[in-house]
């Protein structure tokens, strides 16, 4: 099975979910500085856990990816000068260079969930479906 989830990674996407709820906290609270820390934190940790420390490292050191992590660490440092607004973005537009790789592997398992892969996939078939009628 591809998508086995061991213990280790379990927890990791557990932590993963905890950054990602401590971020959203902290933007609700007008970008609470101690919020996003731990968010980062939280976050970093768990995609440690999820794919292993040496695949993270050879993430984050990848020649291809320097863009996508210079931007990211640049962002942590923003949110810890007191900058979270700028800093938040450019995390974001780091995140997004450096996973966007992954995005095929990501869609299949969105499409597996159940409910939420029929969703998806609804909008999908829909284009195709207009576009064998006006094709």
């Amino acid at each position: 099975m591809p998508y086995e989830l061991n213990d280790q990674k379990k927890v990791g996407l557990g932590l993963i979910g905890f950054g990602l709820f401590f971020t959203f906290l902290a933007v609700i609270l007008f970008f609470d500085r101690g919020l996003l820390a731990l968010g980062n934190i939280f976050w970093l940790t768990g995609v440690a856990l999820l794919l292993g420390l040496r695949s993270t490292l050879q993430l984050f050191t990848n020649r291809t990816n320097y863009k996508g992590t210079i931007s990211f660490l640049l962002g942590i440092f923003l949110i810890f000068v007191r900058w979270p607004v700028v800093g938040i973005v450019v995390e974001l537009y780091g995140c997004f260079l450096l996973f966007s790789g992954f995005w095929p592997s990501i869609q299949a398992f969105l499409y597996e969930i159940p409910v939420l892969g029929w969703i998806l996939q609804y909008p999908i078939l829909l284009i195709n479906q207009l576009r064998r009628s006006f094709g």
